[in-house]
């Protein structure tokens, strides 16, 4: 068959979540006459880590992820990954802004909602960490309405769920931000899915899984199987985004490209205590972070968080991770054995031979009784009532797992954006904080894969009207940054009233 016999589309999206979601919206916003279109191995879209019952779904802005803000061997603490993930979350928010007030787009409520984001620590070191973490933070605008206690009396108001049944002499230490959100990302692609649908030369469809990735002269071929007739149909397209979560790395190896070489995943499943019973959920209205175990890694820092889903308020706490071969919820168990490649062969057995504690924590989480979670909860809700709480089965995360000069490999618990030289086709491994700052994220593949095109008057002049400022002027500009900030919440129906007193600011 002659290559002009395919069928053509410039853009080919691989999974129907929240990566492969913006990204199409982006395109179709940035050129209208762009043809596109979305295949999904599931029936529908946001069934993997984009569901909300799948992921924490915080809307992760640096305000209380303890993690985010390590502390170096002299006592300072490092803000610096916290001031770029909110100012991330801001650009977010900015884009689903410049959706609302498109005016077909849906409600904001329907995905987003105004929650405080608290930081909770126990004894002595733990008060002295966040103590310092809140000196250094609040010095940057982007953190400037964040307050501190260590009144037991103010913490009982912030968190009343968390305070009674704990021991009068305890040591412990909060800081809140009013203004953190969660975020329903199932709820958020699905609004997208919609609005792309309703456009012209976009197309989502699903029961499709790619079986093959072919170069051609002017970008890719790509085999798509439907998994109920199995028919078969290939397609060329100029360009192809590999979204498909955990299962973006065995398409990139798929593609073949240079780039994609010496990337491994390593998978771990994860699982929560899930509350729904409505006279304990409302005594809690925040999502509070607190640290992860000495020697356990970032995935097991601890937090109990209000979720709102179909408008719906429930608890989550967690995580408790596990261990699975599979790359997807509902993958295979063959998906880590089938990923293993001479290439990255290496970068793995290193990543097992310098992460043993890891195995280690893993195959204890695995081997946890209920009632030992259970006792993690109750370090957090001395007073919780097993019978008020049920495990629910999250999404899988495939950590990076990539080529090391000094190590051989190493183990990543980030984000990777992996492109082709020529921009043809990129793919995106990783977990947290992906769906947060899933914009930031397609605005660089953007600006990667399309530089002729961003450098158009035409698509910079679309840029601008989206995004008035972006991450690092966000970072520098503070008037911008709240003026930018504010207007966002004001579209996104986010505006709480601080109860930080105005001299204090």
């Amino acid at each position: 068959m002659a290559q002009n016999d395919y069928e053509a589309v410039d853009v080919v999206l691989v999974g129907a979540g929240i990566m492969s979601a913006t990204l199409a919206v982006l395109l179709k916003e940035l050129d209208p006459s762009i043809k596109l279109e979305v295949v999904e191995l599931q029936d529908s879209g946001a069934i993997e880590s984009s569901n909300p019952w799948n992921n924490a779904g915080t809307g992760h802005a640096g305000l209380c992820e303890l993690n985010y803000t390590p502390e170096a061997a002299d006592g300072s603490i490092d803000i610096k990954k916290a001031v770029s993930i909110n100012t991330q979350f801001e650009v977010s928010k900015q884009f689903w802004t410049y959706l609302i007030e498109q005016g077909t787009f849906g409600s904001p409520k329907t995905f987003i909602n105004p929650i405080p984001h608290l930081s909770f620590v126990q004894g002595d070191e733990g008060i002295a960490f966040l103590k310092t973490r809140f000196a250094a933070m609040i010095k940057h605008h982007a953190f400037a309405d964040m307050e501190y206690t260590e009144d037991k009396t103010t913490m009982a108001e912030w968190m009343p769920l968390m305070m009674p049944g704990r021991p009068a002499d305890e040591p412990v230490a909060a800081t809140r931000v009013l203004a953190g959100t969660d975020v329903n990302f199932g709820a958020l692609t699905t609004q997208l899915l919609r609005y792309l649908a309703n456009k012209s030369d976009c197309q989502v469809k699903y029961n499709k899984k790619v079986t093959g990735l072919q170069r051609t002269d002017s970008g890719w071929r790509v085999s798509i199987k439907d998994t109920q007739s199995g028919n078969l149909r290939e397609v060329n397209s100029r360009f192809v985004f590999l979204g498909a979560g955990g299962g973006a790395l065995p398409l990139l190896q798929m593609s073949g490209i240079p780039e994609g070489k010496g990337f491994g995943g390593f998978p771990v499943s994860g699982q929560w205590l899930r509350c729904d019973d409505p006279e304990v959920v409302k005594q809690h209205e925040a999502k509070v972070y607190s640290q992860a175990a000495v020697g356990s890694p970032p995935m097991s820092v601890p937090h109990l968080d209000t979720r709102v889903v179909d408008g719906k308020k429930s608890l989550l706490f967690g995580p408790y991770a596990g261990f699975s071969t599979k790359f997807l919820k509902h993958g295979s168990f063959l998906d880590l054995p089938l990923s293993i490649r001479p290439s990255n062969i290496g970068p793995m057995l290193a990543v097992a031979r310098d992460n043993f504690d890891l195995t280690r924590y893993l195959v204890g989480e695995v081997m946890q009784s209920n009632e030992q979670r259970l006792d993690a909860l109750r370090r957090f809700y001395p007073q919780a009532n097993a019978a008020d709480w049920r495990l629910e089965v999250a999404g899988q995360r495939v950590q990076i797992i990539k080529k090391d000069p000094k190590k051989g490999g190493i183990l990543q618990f980030g984000t990777e954006l992996v492109a082709a030289e020529d921009g043809s086709i990129a793919a995106l491994l990783g977990a947290s904080p992906g769906a947060s700052v899933t914009v930031s994220i397609m605005l660089e593949l953007i600006e990667r894969c399309f530089p002729e095109q961003v450098r158009s008057a035409e698509w910079a002049g679309k840029l601008k009207k989206m995004f008035p400022a972006r991450e690092k002027v966000l970072e520098a500009d503070a008037a911008l940054y709240r003026e930018v900030s504010a207007r966002s919440d004001e579209h996104l129906e986010l505006t709480v009233k601080s109860s930080v007193p105005e001299a204090s600011l």
